[in-house]
């Protein structure tokens, strides 16, 4: 029986409009009165998705598929609800046999594209866009598409093309602003994405996608108190989107507002354990959880990179010869992992190691720069280029192995390494976790960071080095020290300092903080200045501790000589957790601060721990919570047992081994040679050391 045209017409518009509840009560109506109509069935389905009810949806239409067995838009619907329920394999299936009924329908083609990208697979997506758009140049869901492939890609130049094509296609659109905001954004240009993206918001103000796109353009921007408004926007569009949970936590980590977050935190946990969503695993270092959930978190990360097509294997391993190298990094400059870095590198220059540095961010002119150009045996700069040909310049330099220094950190690119440049592909350094990624082999730690307990937690095989896992610049040039008053510090006030970024320091951090200052009358705690308002809560976090918010002092970001003289007026770094300091420990150390830390559970939480294990002064690792408060506050009110410390400090420091870059290099270059070795034996990745 057919069903009446206007009728169709008029769920049709329904749907048009949005109202999916009156499509459904329509099309139900209806099917009363002609149950084996097809397109009233596929109406009806079409209309349920659209209301999220995707089983009831798939119901409807693979009846209309079978009432009509020659309808591709009924398939292609079909497929659409299998892609939002997540069966990705059905949907495919039901995508081929629309292809057999329209092979050239752009219907077809589109949702083609769309199940590649949900895949992952970047090429794919992006060659049935592009043949999409061949036959229907004015198609602009293919356009939009097509713009968030390339950015995926990593080519915002060709992003901008496309996206500028679509808004010539629909002037105002607010998804084509959103898409050249990113662009905009993934090229550098911040004030054209935030431009772009507001005028996105003021076109669509309900979507949560272009809230939160807005609020990482004002992020990068470096206004983070709009970014944190931008995701709480986005959050209370979705409110059950774990990922955008996820953003809004971190950011009101980083301005320390605290209120709300154990909620946030928790929806995000719950999330990553049932496997429905990722954080960004760089970010969940900040949570309070354990190497088991920050696995579970890296996993469900790569998972969405699993499409993308790894280049074709090494023909054969390299029968002998010195490794070849390469070091990816967007940190080769004034930047924590070049400081970390260069000294090891130049120490590498006598080693039976060819070292390649990748830079994947511009030249920054500065001193660190010009000392890691000299001493790679090859430099190559690579910003600008998408991750396919950053991909194809590491495998045409016959890179053996991969060192990836940024990892799962912001500006790392870990679709450049899922792309197997190299046969051998190392986590390092700068990612203080597992990478979950199956194209990752190893990762480099040693026993105290990443001890037996926590072996099962990491995917790749583990690399242990005999000493700490963290290198250091030997040299570090430690600058004059202001007088205390340009600081801001007392004269004779005890200096507790706690360096490290605004999203390590937690309530519960802070609370022992303000415990120790309780303890000790005569002390101040000494921070790094946070980004917007932070700086106000804490003190207000502080007198809500019963600690005058005074004794509170902020530094502003100081150029590196200028920031390392400032340690010469602190007695006591303060660490944090779960989220140790790292080069900031270094940092401390190197400048005599002596430094008090609690190890955790994960990677993270236990590099400060490695630090002063291998200095020799295991002392300053405290069993739990009261035992740190209660040593830094013996400490704070015992001036001279603090001398003695930093005495203890300087000599550990020239005997201990821990800043021997020369040592260090040799059992890098070990480490590295045996990676080798395996992989040309054949042999699979194994545990080393």
């Amino acid at each position: 029986m057919m069903a009446d045209p206007r009728t169709l017409g008029a769920i049709a518009a329904c749907i048009e409009r949005g109202d999916a509840d009156a499509a459904i009560a329509m099309a139900q109506q209806a099917l009363a009165q002609a149950p084996e109509a097809a397109e009233l069935h596929r109406l009806l389905g079409v209309a349920l998705a659209g209301s999220g009810r995707h089983a009831q949806a798939q119901a409807s239409l693979q009846r209309a598929a079978e009432l009509d067995r020659s309808s591709w838009m009924t398939l292609c619907n079909l497929a659409s609800a299998q892609m939002a329920a997540g069966d990705l394999q059905a949907a495919g299936r039901t995508l081929e046999s629309a292809r057999q009924l329209a092979p050239r329908q752009p219907a077809v083609l589109n949702l083609t594209g769309n199940l590649a990208l949900q895949l992952g697979d970047l090429a794919a997506a992006r060659a049935a866009y592009e043949d999409l758009l061949g036959q229907a140049d004015r198609h602009l869901p293919g356009w939009l598409n097509l713009t968030e492939t390339l950015l995926r890609l990593g080519d915002p130049a060709a992003a901008e093309r496309t996206g500028a094509r679509a808004l010539a296609l629909a002037p105002g659109h607010p998804q084509a602003l959103a898409l050249l905001g990113k662009a905009a954004s993934l090229a550098g240009d911040a004030a054209s994405a935030l431009e772009r993206l507001r005028q996105a918001q003021r076109a669509d103000p309900a979507s949560a996608p272009i809230a939160l796109w807005l609020g990482h353009a004002l992020e990068e921007a470096g206004d983070l108190e709009a970014a944190e408004r931008a995701y709480a926007r986005a959050h209370e569009r979705a409110p059950a989107h774990a990922a955008i949970a996820g953003h809004l936590l971190h950011s009101r980590r980083r301005i320390a507002r605290w209120e709300g977050l154990e909620a946030l935190s928790r929806q995000v946990r719950e999330a990553i354990t049932v496997g429905r969503e990722a954080m960004e695993p760089f970010a969940f270092l900040s949570e309070d959880a354990g190497a088991d959930e920050q696995l579970a978190c890296a996993r469900l990360r790569a998972a969405q990179l699993s499409g993308i097509r790894a280049l074709p294997p090494v023909p054969g391993p390299r029968p002998h010869g010195a490794p070849r190298v390469g070091f990816v990094s967007n940190g080769f400059g004034e930047h924590p992992t070049g400081l970390l870095l260069v000294a090891l590198i130049e120490a590498l220059r006598g080693h039976a190691i060819q070292t390649h540095a990748f830079a994947t961010t511009p030249d920054d002119g500065g001193p660190i720069r010009r000392r890691l150009q000299a001493a790679f045996g090859a430099f190559h700069q690579v910003d600008g280029l998408d991750h396919e040909s950053v991909a194809a310049r590491i495998r045409a330099q016959d890179i053996e192995i991969t060192i990836d220094l940024r990892g799962w950190g912001g500006g790392g690119t870990p679709a450049v390494f899922a792309r197997r440049p190299a046969p051998v592909q190392v986590n390092w350094l700068a990612y203080p976790g597992t990478s979950g990624a199956p194209w990752i082999d190893y990762v480099i730690a040693d026993r105290v960071v990443l001890p037996e307990s926590l072996r099962r937690f990491h995917s790749e095989a583990v690399a242990w080095l005999p000493r700490c896992f963290q290198p250091s610049d030997t040299r570090r040039i430690v600058g004059q020290p202001p007088p205390r008053s340009e600081c801001g510090l007392p004269e004779q006030a005890v200096v507790f300092a706690s360096f490290n970024n605004g999203y390590k320091l937690n309530a519960h951090s802070f609370a022992r903080m303000m415990a120790v200052l309780r303890a000790v009358d005569d002390s101040v705690l000494w921070l790094l200045s946070a980004p917007g308002q932070a700086d106000r809560r804490l003190r207000e976090a502080a007198r809500a501790a019963g600690v005058v918010p005074e004794r509170l002092v902020f530094m502003r970001k100081q150029p590196h000589p200028d920031y390392l003289s400032r340690y010469a007026h602190a007695d006591l770094f303060l660490d944090t957790l779960p989220y140790n300091a790292h080069t900031t420990a270094s940092d401390a150390l190197w400048a005599g601060c002596p430094l008090l830390t609690l190890p955790g559970r994960s990677f993270a939480a236990r590099v400060a721990a490695s630090l002063d294990h291998h200095l020799g002064m295991a002392h300053l690792i405290a069993a739990d919570a009261q035992a740190y408060v209660t040593c830094a506050a013996a400490l704070g009110r015992d001036r001279p047992a603090l001398s003695a410390l930093r005495e203890e400090l300087r000599q550990r420091r020239r005997d201990s081994g821990l800043f021997d870059m020369d040592a260090f290099a040799v059992d890098l270059a070990t480490v590295l040679d045996a990676m080798a070795q395996r992989h040309r034996s054949g042999l699979t990745p194994a545990d080393l050391g």
